[in-house]
């Protein structure tokens, strides 16, 4: 589709996105009102709507209450640095999630147990409603939250063992493959894949987003001979992120 064949909400919505990425509309100005649209591009006030409700979905501008729309602040995208897992220096699940030796982080948890369901099945190669240990992680680096994981282990695995909770026992707080190192099973391979969608209210909230904003998902998953012993989402916000793999060549 040519440009000047594009719908006339999505023309409008492109020239008030230059205008911000330029700098014309600077962060925390007022957006010009839907009448305002209206006479500058003579489009119709629904038009004028939608090409608004494109930039809020983009996350260019924000609504406040009572005030109008304003222009977002945008964050400077930050590197969250994977390298899998390296046995040298601290090994905590802050650190096994974000690598970057520069960024020093603590964390909250909360561990359950919980029956599995067909998807999680899959990714840990067991039955469907077997039982698994589910942690919630928040992470934060310098008081700020930065990151969510959430990760299962089968208790086909850890139960009955003493590294069945992972932030409790003589190996709380520890990574995955040192806790699964005391009960005698060797990691040795890591997956992960990365994907992107829309943002769930109880996944950006905590993180300081606005719900319907895009995350960044890194579904991991360690294996020892070949079986898998802990799974886990990890999540960060798609604007304050962009991940960097370093991977070392064999």
């Amino acid at each position: 589709m040519a440009f000047g064949d594009q719908p006339a909400y999505l023309r409008v919505a492109g020239d008030l996105r230059q205008k911000i990425v330029a700098g014309e509309l600077p962060p925390h100005t007022r957006l010009p009102s839907q009448a305002r649209i209206r006479e500058q591009y003579g489009v119709s006030d629904t038009v004028a709507l939608e090409a608004r409700k494109v930039l809020m979905a983009e996350g260019l501008v924000e609504g406040r209450s009572g005030s109008g729309t304003y222009v977002r602040e945008q964050p400077v995208p930050r590197a969250l640095a994977r390298t899998g897992y390296r046995t040298a220096g601290e090994s905590t699940p802050f650190r096994q999630e974000q690598a970057d030796s520069r960024v020093k982080g603590t964390w909250e948890s909360r561990s359950q147990q919980v029956a599995v369901d067909t998807a999680l099945a899959r990714r840990l190669r067991i039955a469907t409603g077997d039982r698994a240990m589910r942690t919630d992680y928040l992470f934060r680096a310098g008081g700020e939250p930065v990151m969510l994981s959430t990760s299962w282990e089968p208790l086909a695995v850890t139960g009955r063992t003493p590294v069945m909770l992972p932030e409790e026992g003589p190996l709380a707080g520890r990574g995955v493959v040192e806790r699964m190192a005391a009960i005698d099973l060797i990691v040795d391979n890591v997956a992960e894949e990365v994907s992107a969608r829309p943002g769930l209210a109880e996944e950006v909230l905590p993180l300081g987003g606005v719900p319907g904003h895009y995350v960044v998902v890194v579904s991991r998953t360690y294996f020892a001979g070949g079986c898998p012993v802990e799974t886990a989402d990890i999540v960060v916000l798609a604007e304050r992120y962009r991940i960097a793999y370093h991977l070392p060549v064999k």
